[in-house]
């Protein structure tokens, strides 16, 4: 397994979430899913010299894994960094002294990947905006990688800003359609389309996958609706994917390893919100026993992160359980999956859980779910008989 190296995991990156400025925001809705995950981990990367650096770099492998696309498929990584180049941004807003100011920037000015290293740039009018801290909202890393569809995405970047409020307020139809990418189709001019193809689907996906649970509202003129507005409550099951402030967490015994290894306060907890104490103790034991690792730091996020390196878990012990090598040999055929066939083996499989209880687990843990192990072993038997070693 590639080690990444430490010195492309900058302290901003190793936050797991990204103050995302409202006019980012509201400008890319034309953005693939890929291209908006994307744009999230490269301001996170970038937000702490944002205004003090021209230039940022980050490991292209290490983006790969922050967006969930474990691929070497650089062609598809290029497409993605030319769309953001190709996209401008357009904010129109009060400045400090109350002026309105309004302003254009294409998202990013340049982008170029050389030794297996993503450099890329703001324009300074840009870089300032998404560095002001009076006008961000925190979008979780953890969460944004739980989605399969640009549409919810951008719906939930433009309603979770809003969540203390409860409610974000009426939007017309024409800027509706603008945050969601659609507003140069004709198609999605009638609201019977739009509620059908863009609003049903990304408000379902959203109470499903998120820490929000939204519901939308319509107000009409005659029989027409011209305006909708989205009523935001948070969602109690799935609240763990949010950022828990407490100190509760920092007194365990696992947070203080994780500091130890030098990780940050921050991506500590998220973590341990994550993956539970006992997942984050055994990726460490297994990380902390491993010789010739430039980056442990960099070597955990991949265990923990990264599809590609979750086989680690059944190689951890040295002796394993007949149960631990099956986990292995489960672990390994997972490995050996396309990301859309890993995708898609997940769907199939949450689709076949009917209790409310064992789709949780499955969905903190995955395929390391404990409640699921029997199940998990049957699914994966069907898939790739013999994978199990008999």
């Amino acid at each position: 397994m590639d080690v990444i190296p430490k010195d492309q995991l900058s302290g901003a990156l190793r936050r797991g979430a990204v103050k995302k400025h409202v006019a980012a925001i509201h400008v890319s809705g034309k953005l693939t899913l890929l291209q908006r995950k994307l744009s999230n981990v490269l301001l996170l990367n970038a937000y702490d010299t944002l205004v003090s650096r021209s230039r940022h770099q980050i490991d292209a492998r290490t983006l790969c894994m922050m967006i969930g696309y474990n691929s070497n498929d650089m062609d598809t990584l290029k497409q993605s960094l030319r769309g953001l180049a190709e996209t401008v941004a357009e904010w129109d807003m009060l400045d400090e002294k109350g002026q309105q100011e309004w302003g254009v920037s294409s998202l990013l000015s340049y982008a170029k990947l050389k030794g297996g290293v993503c450099e890329y740039a703001y324009s300074p009018a840009l870089a300032e905006k998404l560095h002001d801290p009076k006008v961000f909202a925190l979008i979780n890393l953890n969460i944004q990688r739980r989605f399969t569809s640009g549409h919810a995405l951008a719906l939930y970047e433009n309603c979770y800003r809003f969540v203390r409020t409860g409610s974000t307020g009426w939007w017309a139809l024409d800027l509706f359609r603008r945050l969601m990418g659609v507003d140069q189709s004709a198609y999605y001019e009638t609201f019977k389309h739009l509620n059908a193809k863009i609003i049903k689907p990304a408000v379902d996906e959203i109470n499903r996958t998120s820490n929000i649970i939204l519901t939308p509202e319509t107000r009409k003129q005659g029989r027409a609706v011209v305006e909708i507005r989205f009523r935001i409550r948070e969602n109690p099951q799935l609240a763990i994917l949010d950022m828990d402030d407490g100190e509760g967490v920092r007194h365990g015994p696992v947070y203080a390893r994780l500091r130890d290894l030098g990780v940050s306060d921050r991506l500590a907890r998220q973590w341990l919100a994550s993956h539970g104490e006992d997942q984050v103790r055994a990726r460490l034991d297994y990380v902390e026993g491993r010789k010739n690792v430039k980056s442990k730091v960099g070597y955990l996020a991949a265990a923990l992160e990264g599809g590609f390196a979750e086989a680690g878990a059944g190689e951890a012990a040295t002796a394993p359980t007949p149960r631990g090598a099956r986990l292995g040999r489960v672990l390994e055929a997972v490995k050996s999956r396309t990301p859309t066939q890993r995708d898609a083996d997940r769907r199939l499989f949450l689709s076949q859980l009917t209790d409310g209880a064992l789709r949780a687990d499955f969905e903190k843990h995955g395929w390391l779910s404990p409640l699921n192990a029997d199940r998990i072993a049957g699914f994966w038997d069907e898939i790739s008989p013999g994978v199990l070693g008999g």
